[in-house]
């Protein structure tokens, strides 16, 4: 071997192990950095001309395990998500209280009914009533205030979508370009471990707000997709996600190749996932059974305070807006109920008894033929009986009886055959003594039939996006009100299989007149978008009639109060009850009578019959039962996903801890090698130095 292949051996070797000793400085430096993988230099032996030519540095490559790495992406996708859900699940349940306190939401409407019935035992006392009337404000206000504020979560899921969806495309974009490098750096000889790694730290970061799979590609650089298959990075450039909270594409994300067309990304996992599960499935459950639950309770309370009176008598029941035109209103009616003018003590003035299933109204028990009506005469025919003591109105949907100065009114249904349509007696369905006004229609069963005229202007459009179990648009129907049909007509146009929802459910009208949605498949949901439908001149819209689910109407649980004539004086609160069998000229009321108070103290174990809502199916039983399993139900969401994301982090400290061990850097390895790169370095020097003394020795020798 001449001197000259010693020295180029030796300088071989020095510069290897100047390489060796920086990439054991990088791997120091970085053991604590997310992502980074242990660099390793690759050196191959160079065959000389005599014995060895020394040693070639090749490319400096990263320690990967790709089934490791899918395995980490994956669980970190599951904690994001699982983050996400918990989160906000953990929010949504401290609105509501604490579950084992007597202060939380649920023991609200329990107080009330407690204060009622200590009311009706001191009937005279005006402190007592005071507190029952401060109870269901409290109640509804608290109502109202939960129902907003699911909504604020809702609204700051759709921030936290929108925010997340512009990391992804930042970090997309940076992975795009980083490939752009690794590939050159590829091209070129040189070493993309550095890039790589700065690559892998920003995929990492990915996975917990999107569910991807990587895959590596021949030229060094990676293309990602999305669990649902959807490239997002790949040869061409990097995919833009986009998000919207309104519209057709409301609560979707809709993903873009570069020059291309936005397309549905189902992808799961991930904090978008998470965020995207709460405001499309579990918010609106929550919303939709605290509506039932409220709209149920008032109800209740409204059916028994309809069913009694205040001593003396209010001069003035104004009921509310049934939507409907007053014929409608009548027609349907069976049973007798009476209506009464009753003076400050008590005592009967005037009494119109009627009987619907007659089609008559007698006065005062009079043994003269009644008057005979029809629906279409109903008011004027009542107010030929009423006889100037009261009057009665109907307009915009609303009947009024007012009665002549100092006098009251009372109503009252026959004990044996009382009044009913839809399930509600006479006062009841007009809302003629209702406790608890609402700004909307809180009381769907219209009592319309298939063979009513449905009284919609034709030409309204009905706008309706159908929806999945995750939230993706099935369909956007735009149905057109049938001109002069009847209610049968509607649901028939509704249920289209061209314009309508017949191809993923059905609408049906029940017994009672209530509109609602059927789904042909398990998750497929409907929610109204616009609705220009009108119901006569002024009147409600379909959607409204019937309390369809809208993105635009305000939640049912926000639209009650206590009526404003009760709030301001408690006195007018309705414990007594009118009996129409004791005639005119007798004390029909007086202070000490409870039965209307004890009514309302026993609403709350009155069986109910609740609406699918939510998670909860159909159902019936008391408010209190029905209180006690929603308030079960939030509890067990959300330690169900308290308990999942736990786990989900549980797994993904594991799994990176596994990465880790492969791919990671091992501080007493690298100080192995630290010491042998040294001592190679050492050893070359020393090799260079016993040349240069060879060469010096020749040189004397001549």
């Amino acid at each position: 071997m001449s001197l000259n292949s010693i020295i180029g051996s030796a300088t071989s070797g020095l510069f290897a192990a100047q390489t060796q000793l920086k990439v054991v400085s990088d791997n120091i430096a970085n053991v604590n950095t997310p992502g980074y993988a242990q660099e390793v230099v690759q050196q191959t032996p160079v065959a000389g001309s005599d014995l060895a030519g020394g040693v070639k540095v090749g490319e400096i490559t990263r320690t990967v395990d790709q089934f490791l790495q899918q395995a980490s992406l994956t669980a970190r996708a599951q904690s994001g998500s699982s983050t996400a859900i918990s989160n906000m699940m953990d929010q949504a349940q401290a609105l509501f209280g604490d579950p084992s306190s007597s202060s939380n939401y649920f023991s609200q409407l329990e107080q009330t009914f407690a204060d009622i019935t200590s009311a009706v035992q001191s009937p005279s006392s005006s402190v007592p009533r005071d507190q029952v009337v401060s109870d269901v404000q409290s109640f509804l206000s608290q109502s109202s205030s939960i129902s907003s504020q699911l909504q604020q979560l809702s609204v700051q899921a759709d921030s936290q979508i929108s925010d997340s969806v512009g990391k992804v495309n930042d970090l997309l974009s940076q992975i795009s370009q980083l490939n752009q490098a690794i590939v050159g750096e590829k091209a070129s000889g040189g070493g993309a471990a550095g890039s790589q790694n700065t690559q892998s730290a920003l995929v990492d970061q990915l996975s917990s707000l999107l569910d991807v799979k990587v895959s590596a590609r021949a030229d060094g650089g990676v293309d990602i997709r999305a669990g649902d298959g959807s490239l997002l990075v790949g040869t061409g450039g990097a995919a833009t996600l986009a998000y919207s909270n309104s519209g057709a594409t409301a609560g979707q994300l809709q993903v873009s190749q570069p020059g291309g067309a936005a397309r549905l990304l189902t992808a799961g996992g991930g904090a978008l996932q998470g965020l995207l599960a709460m405001r499309n499935q579990q918010l609106p459950s929550i919303s939709s059974q605290l509506d039932q639950y409220v709209s149920q309770a008032v109800d209740q309370i409204n059916r028994a305070h309809n069913a009694s009176t205040a001593v003396p008598p209010p001069n003035t029941l104004g009921g509310r807006d049934t939507g409907l035109d007053l014929p409608t209103a009548v027609a349907g009616f069976t049973g007798k109920t009476s209506i009464a003018v009753v003076d400050q003590n008590g005592v009967v003035q005037q009494q119109v008894d009627i009987d619907f299933g007659a089609g008559t109204m007698s006065i005062n028990g009079s043994a003269a033929a009644p008057a005979s009506f029809a629906p279409a005469t109903f008011l004027s025919t009542l107010n030929t009986q009423l006889g100037g003591q009261a009057t009665a109105s109907f307009s915009n949907g609303a009947l009024s009886i007012q009665a002549a100065s100092g006098d009251g009114v009372a109503v009252g249904d026959d004990p044996t055959t009382p009044s009913n349509k839809a399930g509600r007696g006479f006062s009841d369905f007009f809302g003629l003594n209702d406790l608890i006004s609402s700004s909307s229609f809180p009381n769907t069963g219209t009592g319309l039939t298939a063979t009513d005229p449905n009284g919609f202007t034709a030409g309204g459009v009905v706008t309706l996006r159908l929806q999945d179990a995750t939230g993706a648009t099935l369909r956007m129907a735009q149905v057109s009100v049938p001109a002069g049909g009847t209610m049968a007509d509607l649901v028939t146009a509704l249920n289209s299989t061209q314009n309508g929802v017949g191809l993923y459910g059905s609408y049906s009208l029940d017994g009672k007149g209530q509109l609602s949605f059927t789904p042909a498949q398990q998750g497929v949901s409907v929610t109204v978008m616009g609705d220009t439908s009108q119901r006569g001149a002024g009147g409600p819209s379909v959607s409204q009639l019937f309390g369809l689910p809208s993105a635009s109407q305000t939640p049912l649980a926000q639209s009650f109060s206590v009526r404003t004539d009760i709030a301001d004086d408690s006195s007018k609160l309705a414990l007594a009850q009118f009996d129409p069998t004791l005639g005119t000229g007798s004390q029909a009321l007086s202070v000490g009578d409870s039965r209307g108070g004890q009514l309302l103290a026993n609403v709350n174990q009155q069986v109910v019959q609740f609406n699918a809502a939510g998670a909860a199916g159909a159902l019936s039983t008391t408010l209190s039962n029905y209180a006690a399993q929603f308030a079960g139900a939030i509890a067990q969401q959300a330690s169900s996903a308290d308990n999942a994301n736990t786990n989900a982090q549980s797994i993904a400290t594991e799994a990176a801890s596994r990465r880790s061990s492969v791919e990671g850097v091992s501080l007493d390895q690298e100080l192995v090698n630290l010491t042998t790169y040294q001592q190679a370095y050492n050893a070359s020097a020393r090799l260079l130095q016993a040349v240069s003394q060879l060469y010096q020795t020749l040189m004397n020798i001549q």
